[in-house]
């Protein structure tokens, strides 16, 4: 994929121009298919620096172990230091990052965020970041129509550096049929991060 170097779009892929980004997978079983997507994202933007973060209830679908050495770096986990630390994590995650994506996110993760809890370093890191933050919902049978879903997204998508890609339908892997609401492709995730970005920069030119 030589080709790629230097202009991912000559290969149809999004343009993308952050160059630190952020990939926060959290308790879904679609978390299982991140060493695929970081995998891609290593291939086909090799001038971005990835750094992957998953929740413990991720850990349930996918491992660190598996993370880190596609991503070349360590795999974090959403957990405060056991002790004393030279540097905030959920600081360093926020000015890190220029650029968020939580793919999987669960419902459990949009409506922490949506309610403003900080219980997490990435929690907090993503109350308080000026970065695009991206969220791909993956949601079982039933909770795209719930009143929760609805009013969670709503409050999110009033945050001006904030987008929620809708999700796709997909197979329950429980009830067997086409009633589950699946993450939507990462690429969608890039390209909804990237018009945050311009607009954003677009005001500041102003």
């Amino acid at each position: 994929m030589g080709e790629l170097v230097g202009d991912p779009t000559a290969a149809g892929l999004p343009a993308f121009g952050a160059r630190r980004l952020l990939y926060v997978g959290t308790g879904a079983l679609s978390a299982a298919h991140m060493p695929f997507w970081l995998n891609w994202l290593r291939q086909g933007y090799p001038d971005v620096e990835v750094r992957p973060l998953i929740t413990r209830s991720a850990e349930r679908f996918v491992s660190r172990g598996a993370l880190a050495p596609l991503a070349g770096r360590e795999a974090l986990l959403d957990a405060w230091p056991d002790g004393p630390v030279h540097a905030a994590p959920h600081v360093e995650l926020a000015e890190w990052a220029e650029a968020v994506v939580v793919h999987p996110a669960s419902l459990n993760f949009l409506a922490r965020l949506a309610l403003g809890l900080a219980d997490t370093p990435v929690m907090l890191a993503l109350q308080c970041t000026s970065a695009p933050v991206v969220l791909a919902p993956s949601l079982p049978p039933g909770a795209l129509r719930s009143a929760a879903y609805r009013r969670h997204r709503a409050a999110l998508e009033e945050r001006p550096n904030v987008s929620v890609v809708p999700p796709t339908p997909g197979l329950s892997s429980t009830t067997g049929r086409m009633d589950a609401a699946l993450a939507a492709p990462l690429p969608e995730l890039l390209t909804a991060a990237e018009r945050l970005r311009t607009r954003a920069d677009d005001e500041v030119a102003r």
